[in-house]
């Protein structure tokens, strides 16, 4: 599980793209305590970073139960405007994978708690990604991450914000094996395109 990190951590871009997760303490959006990503060279080759967040606020039983995190855990993390400092210009750099919209809505509330400015990101859905390139999952167990890991032999620990990551950016990568096409094409992305590298020959 991640550490307290700093900036300097950090991997160094550019990249082809960068998936993000991040854990809740609460039902609360803004409650953010713990941000990871997984960012993406031209070779393919995913560098992952995670750090704890002290989201300043309650833990619900539920969440804890769900990734393990409490108030302890979080106790000399940063708050998320510390964290948000060192993770936001590298991200606005990049385009920005998901798995589902709970991270992008998770961030904008986060920015909005703490009165910060909103982030100029650009944003994918792995979900909907996986849905192009497997569509018999559909009914079948879906494409959530814990199916997809069932259903393509992944393995990471769910719901730790950097191994959610990292799966995330697996699953782009499978999809654009799968359907023979870069994931710019796949997600119809332009923006930053010239962060965005060339497909790597497998």
């Amino acid at each position: 599980m991640a550490e307290h990190r700093t900036r300097q951590d950090l991997p160094r871009g550019p990249f082809r793209f960068i998936a993000l997760d991040v854990e809740t303490a609460s039902r609360d959006s803004a409650s953010i305590c713990q941000i990871g990503i997984a960012c993406v060279r031209a070779d393919n080759h995913i560098e992952t970073f995670a750090t704890f967040v002290n989201p300043e606020q309650s833990f619900a039983p539920f969440n804890t139960e769900l990734h393990g995190i409490d108030a302890a855990t979080v106790a000399t993390a940063p708050s998320f405007p510390e964290a948000w400092a060192a993770f936001k210009p590298l991200l606005e750099l990049h385009h920005l994978v998901q798995h589902s919209s709970f991270d992008s809505k998770a961030i904008t509330a986060a920015c909005r708690a703490y009165r910060l400015p909103n982030a100029d990101l650009s944003w994918s859905d792995s979900v909907k990604i996986a849905r192009k390139a497997w569509p018999e999952f559909k009914g079948n167990g879906g494409h959530g991450l814990a199916n997809l890991k069932q259903e393509l032999g992944l393995s990471f620990r769910h719901h730790d914000a950097g191994e959610d990551a990292r799966a995330a950016a697996q699953v782009v990568l499978m999809a654009e094996t799968r359907l023979g096409q870069s994931f710019d094409w796949i997600s119809g992305t332009t923006r930053n395109a010239q962060l965005r590298l060339p497909l790597a020959n497998p």
